[in-house]
């Protein structure tokens, strides 16, 4: 089985330059989860006969939301966090609890385990979200998918807004405190793993070079001068069904490339 994630940064715009047909043909995910779709479903022209289609949009007209193409009819689809979570973590509620809102979460549960599709808010460039981010963002999604687990193994993906070491961008020194590659962010991310989730890349793959993003300014891609802040992450349980894992630094269309895990 093959799960893919992909920040599209604009779905639409992506499905207009052709990428998006020539990924799926090149790729065939049995799972793609979508990032950035800013789109509602009614907008978008999509032709995939074979996969069921589960959205999550903002009520902000071209912004955020997410969406998950499956082969695999889900048992349940679930749009933000479950609800024990969102009463303790409340500023949840400005950032994705539900479809009302920014669309960056969804759960879909199938037989051996969940996905779930995230889109991190980012802290800004003036680091204004970031105490959010750090209090009540990061805690709520960790806590979303310990609850999951409690069930099943938990597979998420997705854009994390986050560089977590010094080997996952290119220019980590003077990047230090900046949104993307905050002690707070970083932290977050770090939380996943003491908590028993696999950054899967890193099972497969060591040492720098290796990124998801790049800016569109400087002809930043072609020097590959870029951020790792795209991952599929497993629990622990998962770890060892994982045999590849990897980065598709050539797809195009986004600022994004998708990355992507195999399961046994």
């Amino acid at each position: 089985m093959k799960i893919y994630s992909w920040n599209v940064n604009g779905l639409r715009a992506v499905i207009k330059k052709g990428d998006f047909a020539k990924f799926i043909t090149k790729h065939k995910p049995d799972i793609l989860c979508l990032q950035e779709t800013k789109a509602e479903r009614e907008q978008v022209v999509v032709d995939l006969p074979d996969y069921e289609e589960y959205w999550n949009s903002a009520t902000t007209k071209g912004y955020s939301g997410t969406a998950i193409f499956t082969r695999q009819k889900p048992i349940a689809v679930t749009n933000g966090f479950t609800k024990a979570v969102a009463k303790k973590y409340p500023q949840v509620d400005k950032v994705g609890n539900d479809a009302a809102d920014e669309g960056r979460v969804i759960t879909a549960e199938y037989a051996k385990f969940y996905v779930v599709t995230v889109y991190t808010p980012n802290a800004k460039d003036d680091l204004s979200r970031l105490p959010l981010r750090e209090k009540q963002w990061d805690p709520a999604f960790l806590a979303h998918c310990k609850a999951l687990e409690k069930k099943k193994p938990v597979i998420f993906c997705g854009d994390l807004n986050v560089a977590h070491t010094e080997l996952d961008l290119s220019n980590p020194k003077p990047n230090v405190g900046n949104k993307g590659f905050t002690d707070e962010a970083r932290a977050g991310f770090q939380a996943f793993i003491d908590a028993g989730f696999v950054d899967t890349f890193r099972i497969f793959t060591q040492g720098n070079g290796h990124y998801s993003w790049w800016s569109q300014r400087a002809n930043c891609r072609a020097r590959n001068i870029g951020w790792r802040i795209d991952y599929v992450l497993v629990s622990k349980a998962l770890a060892k069904q994982v045999k590849a894992a990897a980065i598709h630094a050539d797809v195009m269309g986004s600022d994004h490339c998708p990355v992507s895990i195999t399961l046994k």
